[in-house]
């Protein structure tokens, strides 16, 4: 009796999990995973406060507004406080990550787009794309959280590759 009861719970069980479309919240996973369990509006509200970051200064190793912050941890901070969503904290870890890796012409909102430029080759830069050609980032020492065009001159010849920490909408 006992064995037939257990066996007809863990069957209910079973039938409910996947009948629910139940899926791991996004905090809890790394990578593609963590993809797939992030709803599409979180990355608005990331971009929303991107924007509500503009004039923001830049600070080496910053990652909160009362730092200031340098280009990854602006996208650390936007990501986890508004999307829940943990990335690797420095730009060289967010490159090297799991995370899909976008075509320049299949950029959407929310992905990270990722620079060279430090003259020795390796990627030293990070933004948020933000659509129509253009990308919110903390550029450097003594400048503010900003707006710039992938069209630019200089972001144009350091782009490297973009990565989608998100599901796209």
């Amino acid at each position: 009796m006992f064995k037939s009861s257990l066996c007809l719970f863990f069957l209910c069980l079973v039938s409910f999990s996947s009948s629910a479309n139940i899926q791991p919240h996004a905090s809890s996973l790394s990578g593609a995973a963590a993809l797939r369990g992030a709803p599409s509006l979180s990355i608005d509200n990331v971009i929303d406060r991107a924007h509500t970051l503009l004039g923001t200064p830049y600070k080496q190793g910053g990652a909160s507004v009362g730092q200031g912050f340098d280009c990854s941890g602006l996208l650390v901070y936007l990501f986890k406080t508004e999307a829940n969503i943990q990335l690797p904290r420095t730009t060289a870890a967010m490159h090297r990550s799991t995370a899909a890796t976008v075509k320049r012409d299949a950029l959407q909102p929310g992905d990270a787009v990722f620079f060279k430029g430090n003259g020795r080759g390796q990627i030293s830069h990070v933004g948020l794309y933000i659509g129509k050609g253009k990308f919110i980032h903390s550029p450097r020492t003594g400048k503010n959280i900003r707006i710039d065009s992938l069209a630019n001159n200089y972001w144009n010849k350091h782009y490297t590759i973009a990565k989608r920490f998100h599901v796209v909408r």
